[in-house]
């Protein structure tokens, strides 16, 4: 994931949690549903939304890799 100079919106942030919903595992789903009805900073925002991207054409490892941080940002 290269470096992105675009702030992402709360509603974009949630608009992608919600393209990705069918391939992320059921308890990070709710976990995220959960941690974005808080106000969150924007890198917090941005960092999410990239860890989301293409989320569904990443390979099982690199998933598991963002399933890690994904946890990690909300804990």
């Amino acid at each position: 994931m290269g470096e992105c100079k675009l702030d992402h919106p709360h509603e974009d942030v949630a608009k992608k949690l919600e393209s990705q919903k069918s391939v992320l595992p059921a308890d990070i789903s709710e976990k995220l549903d959960r941690f974005l009805n808080d106000t969150h900073p924007q890198e917090t925002l941005n960092t999410l939304f990239h860890l989301l991207k293409k989320y569904d054409l990443a390979s099982s490892e690199e998933q598991q890799e963002r399933n890690k941080k994904l946890l990690t940002l909300v804990s």
